[in-house]
């Protein structure tokens, strides 16, 4: 045994950061956020789901702000859902969470406040406009009383609050914009059970399913009584989960699914061995060639879904001094969270209760309720930490099928899915076909620019997004092409792939009229600042082009070292500006990331630690699958089903280091789930050209023999 101990660690002062405050005996709810103690303890709810983009640590903060609260006098729980008690969506997707909740919490945390000082004012016999509230104390204004919020939460219950209410202005935050931990970090790092896998409950039994191997199958009948001889198999049968009338988030291609319930995953992994399943066709089993083949087609010839057309593009390209034409693509991809897809669901007569890892609660609960014909209010969804989501959890599937396997078995349950299952179950971020093309005259201005893409089923191009605007002869369209694969939003929905593809193509046309790369952007941003074309466009160019000047400034861009090889790349999504500079180095004839420089707009940053945490996450996540994922089919089936053949980054292929730099001003903030991952995309190809002198046009880049350094 090794006893070890430290006598400069005794002597240490106390942090006053990491003080705590007493457990209170009373709680006493304020509103539908705030829950505050009698020894000035407060609860904050977070109210939406954290997938590991730390709304879970900022959205509080935007509470306690305003209630004006001592950071370290907060606890944070998860709230239930109620979307009525907190005023605004309860969901996690489209980087949406912060830019959709700054007023509901800010709100929130100033009524909070107002209520406490009426109680105040209305204990000491004065006006409200006489007291002030910091830190968590009430004190008059030219007197000396003073209160803390636990001495008078318990007046403070019930008090009317005006319809508006003074909120603070950027200048006085004191706790939006500093750098706090996650409040969850230390459960995660020692293993606290709050994941949705990690629940339990006294009498639950397990679930499996099995469903067709095939897109294009449904199964038709199974060795059903076999199976139910097995050891640990409680009941075995054919599961329906058609919703009549489907919305958005019920996206399925397998409704029909063999489900097998016992005591534990073993047993039930054991007896999906063993089972013998007669599937039946019910539509084409297509390949990866069928799906290139009808991109190719439909990229000429599919229904347009969206276009732009500003000028005269055919005129602007014949009379073009040189025309540069490119075609980009990238395959099917998994979202592969790392939490295996799970669920609990205890269903009866007239109830249904649901806990599990979902992005979309009130969805879920609507498409349950639907399905077994239960009044909303007879359903209840609670929320579980997500060990990722991607955009995989939006669909509610597995919350579904667990509800239905409940019934049928009626018993309690938690369903599983292996990996296999989830991967070859199908919503998977679509395939992509792009082509970029390019007009310059005599003088190497660009006078003529046009992008098509398709997609199985929705296209790319984003038409109203730069370069709209910055180029008098310019069009877009976007289009469709159909398949019976499950498609669904991945983490930055088309912008990833687009933002990679037109990145990678701005920096060959740059080449090709001989300007630095930055440079001919700014350019392009300064005509959309002084001299826009065309109608409406989507972005702030004066936004835009400050990243640009930031990341430029930052990484020092044009006097990098022989033998470190740059690529840029910036992009706008999800209402975030993000640029980056990528520097690769040759380590063993390798390429091999050395450092990335970020800069991002994304408007007040609430937590500066979980923000830079999510941009570094996103380059890492970026890079990644930029180089290495892919599904393909064969008959209908995905090849790859599991890690063994489908290649994920390692974290020695990670960048060395990430430096993350954000735009200081007071415009309301947006999101940062997505925004970071887009630009690596391009930023990384445009890197590998210097350094290899090999322009990449499909992903994964590494079928064109790109490996990145393992050192």
């Amino acid at each position: 045994m090794l006893v070890g101990f430290s006598w400069l660690t005794s002597c240490t002062a106390l942090n006053k950061e990491n003080e705590t405050i007493a457990v209170p005996d009373e709680w006493f709810e304020i509103n539908g956020y705030i829950k505050i103690g009698d020894t000035g303890m407060v609860t904050i709810y977070n109210p939406n789901p954290e997938i590991g983009q730390n709304v879970m640590t900022s959205m509080p903060m935007i509470v306690a702000e305003e209630l004006d609260v001592p950071w370290n006098h907060v606890v944070v729980e998860q709230g239930a859902l109620n979307e009525d008690a907190f005023k605004n969506p309860q969901f996690a997707g489209g980087s949406m969470s912060i830019l959709m909740g700054w007023d509901p919490l800010r709100m929130a945390g100033a009524a909070g406040k107002h209520m406490l000082l009426m109680a105040a004012a209305s204990e000491w016999g004065v006006d409200v406009s006489d007291l002030k509230a910091s830190q968590g104390v009430i004190t008059e204004v030219n007197g000396d009383r003073k209160v803390g919020y636990g001495d008078v939460a318990v007046k403070a219950v019930g008090m009317e609050v005006p319809e508006e209410l003074e909120l603070k202005d950027p200048s006085e935050y004191q706790l939006i914009g500093s750098w706090k931990k996650n409040v969850a970090g230390e459960k995660i790092v020692t293993g606290k059970p709050q994941f949705g896998l990690d629940f339990k409950r006294e009498g639950m039994l397990h679930a499996m399913i099995q469903h067709p191997p095939a897109f294009g199958m449904q199964v038709k009948d199974f060795n059903v009584e076999e199976i139910k001889t097995m050891p640990g198999v409680q009941d075995a049968f054919i599961v329906d989960t058609t919703i009549g009338e489907p919305q958005w988030s019920d996206v399925n291609a397998f409704n029909q699914l063999v489900a097998i319930v016992g005591n534990s995953t073993w047993e039930l992994i054991q007896a999906k061995k063993a089972l013998k399943v007669n599937w039946e066709n019910v539509s084409p089993l297509e390949s990866s060639e069928m799906h290139e083949k009808r991109l190719v087609k439909d990229l000429e010839n599919g229904r347009v879904q969206q276009s732009r057309n500003d000028g005269n593009v055919d005129a602007a390209f014949a009379k073009a001094a040189k025309v540069l034409e490119r075609t980009y693509s990238s395959p099917f991809m998994a979202h592969n969270t790392m939490e295996p897809m799970n669920f609990f669901a205890n269903v009866t007569e007239n109830s249904a209760e649901l806990i599990g890892p979902s992005q979309t609660p009130q969805a879920l609960k609507d498409s349950v309720a639907k399905m077994l014909g239960l009044e909303g209010d007879q359903v209840t969804v609670d929320m579980t930490r997500m060990g990722g989501g991607f955009g995989r959890r939006l669909y509610n599937h597995t919350g579904i099928e667990a509800a239905a396997i409940s019934k049928m078995a009626g018993a309690p349950i938690k369903l599983i899915y292996t990996r296999e299952d989830d991967m070859s179950q199908g919503t998977y971020r679509p395939p992509y076909l792009s082509t970029y093309k390019a007009g310059l005259d005599e003088s190497n201005n660009l006078i003529a620019f046009s992008a098509k893409g398709v997609g199985l089923p929705e296209g790319p191009i984003f038409p109203n997004r730069f370069p709209a605007g910055a180029v008098d002869n310019y069009l877009a369209e976007k289009k469709l092409s159909n398949t019976n694969i499950s498609t669904g939003a991945w983490r930055a929905p088309r912008s990833h792939f687009t933002a990679g593809a037109e990145q990678a193509f701005l920096d060959e046309v740059a080449e090709v009229a001989g300007k630095d790369p930055i440079d001919f952007r700014l350019d392009l941003f300064d005509k959309a600042i002084n001299n826009p074309v065309g109608g409406r466009y989507e972005y702030d160019a004066e936004r835009y082009a400050g990243v640009l000047r930031q990341v430029k400034e930052k990484s020092n861009w044009g006097t990098e070292k022989s033998g470190l090889y740059r690529g840029v790349a910036a992009y706008f999504c999800h209402n975030s500006y993000v640029a980056q500079v990528m520097d690769v180095v040759m380590v063993n004839n390798q390429p091999k990331v050395q450092k990335v420089w970020c800069s991002v707009d994304c408007g007040i940053v609430i937590n500066k630690e979980g923000a830079e945490n999510i941009i570094q996450g996103g380059v890492v996540d970026g890079i990644g699958h930029a180089l290495y994922s892919q599904l393909t089919f064969e008959n209908g089936s995905p090849v790859q089903n599991n890690f063994d053949t489908y290649k994920l980054i390692r974290m020695n292929q990670a960048p060395k280091e990430i430096e993350v730099h954000f735009i200081e001003n007071d415009i309301n903030p947006t999101g940062l789930g997505e925004p970071g991952l887009p630009p690596a995309v391009g930023a990384i190809a445009n890197a590998l050209y210097k350094a290899t002198g090999k322009r990449l046009y499909n992903q994964p880049f590494a079928q064109n023999d790109v490996q990145i350094n393992l050192g």
